[in-house]
């Protein structure tokens, strides 16, 4: 099996192409730096430029599935001017795969594209499931949307499509975790707010794992990307704090604050999304980490 991947290189990205040589899936992968492009038998890079909508055909050559992450951060500061990257590097990277396959002879199946729980509306008391139809009034719920709707076109090159809604991802080498384990550990951590806001988390190692299984089972639709045991910021605080065997002695970080700071992005620490794994259950996936503390345990303690 050979899978293109899209965002290879980002934190996601990076932990699914370790899965794929592990199981004998050949990667090829597409990158915006010519500089980054390698040539092996089980992982090749191939040029690609959004601006342009320029890409090499040859990235499809012998594809069985396009695992599509790439997309520009959204843990920067959202100026006017990089909200419009955040949104347009999804949508255009997309319409660039679509119309690059448009009239091409190809052997892909399916692609899986990823998605956010952002789409669901902050709620302290919903627990969503992926057939839940309202869309958050966000900014990033807004994006998520648009991007969801863009990758439906894959229909129009007879590719099959999959969606998967990623969480908080728990990771020991980039992502929130050890932005948040930090400043517990110097002894100034503290939960955001009152503390209530539900965090949906996965482990890293698990979503990759997700990404593999819907393409091995040719699971099609739309999953989310999620721990079955979301936890509030308050909880997720402590359990950080006793892993680390650190106490928490300031009180809660008030939410105005963050705005000062943060400006627009400080959602990413106040929203609420309590959102459920059954759906990617009940299609005999199994969490390795099914529960925080044996998560934490595993990515903070060397």
């Amino acid at each position: 099996m050979r899978v293109l991947i899209t965002g290879a290189t980002g934190l996601i990205g990076q932990h699914i192409v370790k899965r794929c040589h592990e199981q004998s899936i050949a990667v090829n992968y597409l990158t915006t730096s010519k500089s980054k492009i390698e040539k092996t038998d089980n992982y090749q890079g191939f040029y690609w430029n959004l601006t342009n909508q320029e890409i090499d055909k040859a990235c499809f050559k012998n594809v069985d599935a396009i695992i599509h992450l790439a997309g520009a951060s959204v843990s920067k500061r959202w100026t006017p001017e990089y909200k419009d990257e955040i949104l347009y590097s999804r949508i255009k990277s997309t319409q660039l795969l679509v119309n690059a396959l448009k009239g091409e002879t190809h052997t892909i199946k399916q692609v899986v594209s990823a998605s956010g729980i952002s789409i669901y509306p902050d709620s302290l008391i919903n627990y969503y499931e992926e057939s839940f139809k309202e869309v958050d009034n966000s900014f990033l719920g807004d994006v998520v949307k648009a991007w969801e709707k863009v990758v439906n076109a894959f229909t129009d090159v007879n590719i099959s499509i999959s969606k998967i809604r990623i969480g908080l991802v728990l990771s020991d080498v980039g992502g929130a975790l050890p932005q948040m384990a930090k400043p517990i550990k110097f002894g100034v951590g503290a939960a955001f707010g009152n503390g209530k806001q539900w965090q949906s988390w996965i482990h890293i190692q698990d979503l990759a794992d997700i990404f593999l299984y819907v393409i091995k089972h040719g699971l099609i639709g739309t999953y989310n990307g999620v721990a079955p045991n979301p936890v509030t910021n308050k909880e997720l605080t402590r359990a950080i704090a006793n892993v680390l065997k650190r106490p928490l002695i300031l009180p809660n970080i008030p939410k105005f604050l963050m705005k000062k700071i943060l400006g627009e992005m400080h959602i990413l620490l106040f929203a609420s999304q309590r959102v459920s794994s059954k759906k990617i259950e009940s299609k005999g996936f199994y969490f390795k980490y099914h529960h925080l503390l044996p998560a934490l345990e595993d990515l903070l303690i060397t």
